[in-house]
């Protein structure tokens, strides 16, 4: 699937090592031009020794030198960006090492999302967003009140959730057209089950 999305436009890979798909994504990208493909994955764990095990784990795994974004990910908590500092400065000293190219957080509440906008670390948010806030962290409006701010300060925004976990498997359009009408995603993710449901996505976000 990964490869024939490649063929017809897909250059962006999100994975995480709790999906168990780096395996999969290491055989797509083997067969591609690696520096044509954004591979993004997520980390777990909030130890930094064993989060500094993940990452030579992680790029064992995906059969990469490098991966381009890393996100802590399934964040919730308001003062994670003291708690979790350890587990920064592992990202930070990584990226310097050119292990990864930038860093980042995933989002599950509205408390965590606020202090991504407000930490100068957070390069990429990955944050939930669709029309009838199903799966989210707070009303649209409010999420995008939010996404405003950090893309002002530069940060780069991911969406997800666009499909609302599937609340919103029969109105594709509509939550494709809210994404891209919403002017604050640089990218999203929509999972697909396979390379049927995964091109008639494709059409409908060309179409939208």
């Amino acid at each position: 699937m990964l490869r024939t999305g490649y063929d017809r436009g897909l250059t962006f890979f999100d994975t995480a090592d709790s999906y168990g798909s780096h395996p999969e994504v290491a055989e797509a990208i083997s067969h591609l031009p690696r520096e044509k493909v954004v591979v993004m994955t997520k980390c777990d764990s909030r130890d930094p020794k064993q989060v500094k095990a993940n990452l030579d784990r992680y790029r064992r795994e995906l059969k990469t030198d490098y991966i381009d974004i890393l996100l802590v990910h399934c964040v919730t908590e308001a003062d994670w960006t003291d708690r979790y500092r350890g587990v920064m400065d592992v990202f930070s000293e990584a990226k310097q090492k050119g292990i990864i190219k930038t860093h980042g957080v995933s989002c599950h509440s509205i408390e965590a999302l606020r202090a991504a906008a407000r930490s100068p670390w957070v390069e990429v948010d990955l944050v939930r967003l669709n029309p009838v806030g199903a799966h989210m962290d707070a009303d649209p409006q409010t999420v995008i009140g939010v996404i405003k701010e950090m893309r002002a300060q530069g940060k780069g925004i991911i969406g997800m959730k666009i499909l609302g976990q599937g609340a919103m498997r029969t109105r594709q359009d509509e939550a494709i057209r809210f994404a891209l009408g919403s002017g604050v995603l640089d990218a999203f993710t929509i999972g697909a089950e396979n390379a049927n449901e995964q091109a008639d996505l494709m059409k409908r976000v060309a179409a939208a």
